[in-house]
Order: structure tokens, then sequence, then C-alpha cells
């Protein structure tokens, strides 16, 4: 098989990258409307339509830039509002509106391993649209896993931060959320000292074992199958 093009790259990952941010967004606006709120219905974010959730910045710069240079590929979407006094039991509702993030990249996770495991029979019987399908399921499940990982990590203000925020005593959370306004800061020093590839990357590979399983294949061809997609 071929190279492929940076052209070819971007058309691979980026239906899954932009469906993995957004379907992430629309999932917590889902769930904060099934528990009483209903801010995200009214502004017009419960919608599958990418460009009402993307963010030129973290939908398309960001990841861009990431998949030039080669490496780790993360972004996010234009936050969906969720309005805590709205919920029925607002302290515990949030971390399930918070889960629910991380939940439907691990739907999506699934969905993508099927699409990848469609597409290498496809390629084994002669199909041309085969592998096309089977580089795009591998992408969909590796920007979903590290999207479902990156957001489960307790730093406020991501997902897992959120549900720490609700689990904790009233004092001890209200001290977590003070370090909110920095932690994406927090977040690009654990990505630029190498941190973040050391937490995330060993439950990465037992996702990519996990897929390698799925398809059939032994662990060094699922990585030789990724490693072209950058």
């Amino acid at each position: 098989m071929a190279e492929f093009t940076l052209i070819q790259k971007f058309i691979i990952w980026a239906i899954p990258v932009i469906f993995a941010i957004t379907l992430h967004e629309v999932a917590h606006g889902w769930a904060a409307l099934k528990l009483g709120d209903r801010t995200a219905q009214m502004m017009g974010r419960l919608t599958l339509n990418p460009v009402k959730h993307v963010d030129p910045l973290g939908t398309l710069l960001i990841p861009g830039v990431l998949l030039m240079v080669g490496g780790f590929i993360f972004g996010w979407a234009k936050p969906v509002p969720v309005t805590a006094q709205n919920l029925r039991s607002p302290k515990q509702d949030m971390a399930w509106v918070a889960l629910a993030g991380p939940g439907a990249n691990l739907v999506m996770g699934i969905f993508w391993a099927l699409v990848a495991k469609a597409g290498l029979m496809l390629a084994n019987n002669g199909v041309s649209v085969g592998e096309p399908m089977l580089f795009m399921g591998i992408a969909g499940v590796w920007i979903n896993a590290i999207l479902m990982l990156l957001n489960l990590l307790p730093i406020p203000p991501l997902d897992g931060g959120r549900v720490l925020m609700s689990i904790l005593p009233g004092r001890w959370s209200w001290q977590l959320s003070r370090i909110e306004p920095y932690g994406f800061f927090i977040l690009l020093g654990l990505l630029f000292f190498g941190i973040l590839g050391l937490i995330l990357m060993p439950m990465l590979q037992v996702i990519l074992a996990m897929l390698a399983s799925v398809l059939s294949l032994h662990i060094d061809q699922m990585f030789g199958l990724l490693n072209r997609l950058f």
C-alpha cells in the first residue's frame, strides 16, 4: 500500500475528528436536557450539524497543525452551555452531564471499530472502498479514545475534573474549582513536557490491542497501520 499524501491524511481524519469533538459536546447538552436544563436546546446546540459546534482554533487549526507535524492529535469544540442551577440535583447531576461526553466517545469508538472491520473485509476482497474505510475507522477509534481518556483526567474544566468536583465534599470541591481558569495551561504543560503522553499511552495501547483483536491483526500490524496516518 502506498503512503498517503497530506491531503489524503486530512480527508481520512476530518470526519472522525469533527464528529468525535462535536458529538462529545452534543452529549453534554442532551444529558443536561434530560436532567432538567434546556439551555443548550434553547441556544440551538442540540444538533448534529458540526458547524454549530466548530471552534476554529480547537476543531480545525490545532488538530490540523498536529497532523502536519505528526504525533499526538487532539482538539475541542465550542463548549455546550449548561446552567447547573436548572438541574434537578445540580451537584450530582453535573457529574452525569460531564460523563456523557466521554460516554459518547466510547460509543463512537465502538462504531469506528466496526467501520474498520468492515473496511478490512472489503479490502481483503479487492473492493477499493475498503482501504479508506479501514483507515478512517482506525483514525476514528484513535481520536475517540484520546478524547475519552483526555477528558477523564481529573483537571477542571475537563470532564473528569467536573466529576471529581461533584464527588468531593463542598470545601474540597471549591478548592478544586479554583484550578479551572488554569486547567488549559496545565494541560498544555503536561503535553509540552511529555507527561500527557506518559499518562495516556499505556491506556491507548490497551485500546489499540483490543482493536487489533477485532481486526484479527497482530499488535505490530496495528501500529504499522496507525503509523501510516501520521
